[in-house]
């Protein structure tokens, strides 16, 4: 008897042993669950902040972390988006995430913020200086890689990059478009001084308004050769205006980011090019390093996440692919 329970003892501790050696190799996420990072976009439904938080859904997943989704109404709800930053911050998260909608607005709730929990910026800056870690596109040299797109589409086109162009830009006061203007203007001043900009217009974030900012353009303006439309929404509706008018041979533009629809102009040609950021990079990333911060590890104060022209000829290389068909699920 004595034997028996020796070798059960045995066995016990041997299977015991076995069980702890599992556990150990089995990976584990550095933090628990009950850990929360709030993210928060400028809006929730358009493509492209849903390819962000497909980012941040995967990261919160993989690191063990809770990930609650938020965003105003539309890019535009100012007084939204700094409500829910207040409540985000109330509810004493790890971290937050934040792409401000308006750099003046945001900056003061944002420094508030800051006193609280470490936050971390991307895609659009707010005027603070107290960002944990921001991460985002050089939105300079993003307007640069759109002149640069849109000067070698006209000169294919016609010969030359001379001519007259027009930039649309969705809002004014949004850190991020203002910065692909000043990239695209200066650009164009320093590198295409045959291209003469005839028209700079700020619309109101409505695809509609972009729609007929466009039409007007080209009635007005039958000397037009070029527009560079600074985000995905004027994207869409210069490239509406463009179909319906079947311009596309005459009139080249270069719109910012992708979505179905203006994938689907790229390929009709009422799109000569699209500037495409990575934005599921932007939403990992930013829940990723928004964790390391809450743990007091070093993080990187500016991260540039990078942007690629996308043509015709290209969008069916596999890197060029993977940014304009993202898995959003």
């Amino acid at each position: 008897m004595t034997m028996f329970k020796s070798i059960l003892s045995r066995r016990t501790f041997t299977a015991l042993a076995g069980v702890a050696m599992l556990a150990a190799a089995t990976p584990v996420p550095s933090y628990a669950a009950d850990v929360t990072i709030p993210i928060i976009v400028k809006d929730t439904t358009s493509f492209y902040w849903q390819i962000v938080l497909a980012g941040a859904r995967k990261a919160g997943k993989d690191l063990g972390v809770k990930v609650p989704e938020l965003g105003a109404q539309s890019e535009s709800d100012i007084n939204g988006q700094i409500s829910i930053l207040e409540n985000a911050v109330a509810g004493k998260p790890a971290a937050v995430v934040i792409s401000p909608t308006e750099f003046k607005a945001l900056g003061k709730p944002v420094d508030e913020a800051a006193k609280s929990v470490p936050v971390i910026g991307i895609d659009s800056g707010a005027d603070s200086k107290a960002f944990t870690s921001f991460l985002t596109t050089d939105n300079v040299q993003g307007g640069r890689i759109a002149a640069d797109g849109l000067a070698a589409a006209i000169k294919t086109a016609t010969g030359k990059d001379s001519g007259d162009i027009a930039i649309i830009t969705s809002l004014p006061g949004v850190g991020s478009l203002d910065q692909r203007r000043e990239g695209f203007l200066d650009q164009i001043k320093t590198k295409y001084p045959n291209l003469k900009v005839i028209a700079d217009k700020y619309a109101d974030g409505q695809a509609t308004t972009g729609l007929n900012m466009m039409t007007d353009l080209i009635t007005a303006n039958p000397t037009l050769v070029g527009v560079f439309a600074s985000n995905l929404i004027m994207a869409q509706g210069v490239g509406q205006a463009i179909a319906e008018n079947k311009l596309g041979d005459k009139i080249k533009v270069i719109g910012f980011d992708s979505d179905d629809k203006t994938v689907g102009f790229l390929k009709e040609g009422a799109l000569a090019g699209l500037v495409v950021q990575d934005p599921y990079r932007m939403g990992y990333d930013g829940i990723k390093t928004a964790l390391a911060a809450s743990k007091k590890e070093k993080v990187e104060a500016n991260v540039d996440t990078g942007a690629n022209l996308v043509t015709k000829a290209n969008m069916a290389d596999p890197k060029i692919d993977a940014l304009i068909n993202p898995k959003v699920k």
